[in-house]
């Protein structure tokens, strides 16, 4: 086991030196040229990747730009999958998932959407920190896999699509705040009813 752990992770050291890309996204091309990008976890690995391979793509990241891609949520869950004879737990589920949106002008939502991913690693009690590793390495793949899935879905995003959400979103948003207007008014125009007064007794 701790042969095959120091081979994963001489692998992934081989391939970081090596300018290892992600599947796929070698000569990726993107109708969208321009996309602001930001995460509640700023300084998270996904952020980070997401950035490099976007730019790496001719696509320009910066604030203020025209769309904005938010990374709302990404969280990971793990359960048991299968135990050993003394019940002790010997292979986990993995599944992390990534809630993203793209906003235009105004802040509007113009779309959302949700990634996962799923994979199994097996804990060795013999072996706690060679399993340990396994899974850190497993993470690392299932993040790359994560972003991968969300370059191909913004490929198939351009930017005719998201004017045509911008002005949709805008319609929305205009009705909305008519029809909150317009029940202000009513409730406005409304007689107050006077308080009521109790008969008084000598």
């Amino acid at each position: 086991m701790m042969k095959r752990n120091l081979l994963v992770i001489g692998l992934a050291l081989l391939l970081g030196a090596c300018g290892f890309q992600l599947r796929g996204t070698g000569d990726v091309q993107f109708a969208l040229k321009q996309l602001d990008v930001s995460a509640r976890n700023a300084y998270g690995d996904t952020l980070k990747q997401l950035r490099q391979v976007l730019e790496s793509n001719a696509v320009r990241v910066y604030p203020g730009a025209p769309y904005k891609l938010v990374l709302s949520d990404e969280r990971e869950s793990q359960r048991a999958a299968s135990y050993t004879s003394a019940a002790r737990t010997s292979e986990y589920e993995l599944t992390t998932a990534l809630d993203y949106e793209i906003r235009g002008a105004r802040n509007l939502l113009l779309l959302s959407n949700r990634l996962e991913v799923q994979s199994f690693y097996v804990q060795d009690g013999n072996n706690l920190i060679g399993s340990s590793q396994e899974a850190g390495q497993l993470r690392d793949e299932m993040r790359r896999d994560l972003i991968q899935q969300l370059v191909q879905r913004l490929q198939q995003i351009s930017p005719a699509q998201l004017d045509q959400l911008q002005q949709t979103a805008e319609a929305k948003a205009k009705a909305e705040a008519e029809a909150l207007e317009a029940a202000r008014q009513r409730q406005a125009a409304q007689p107050q009813q006077s308080p009521v007064s109790l008969p008084s007794y000598p």
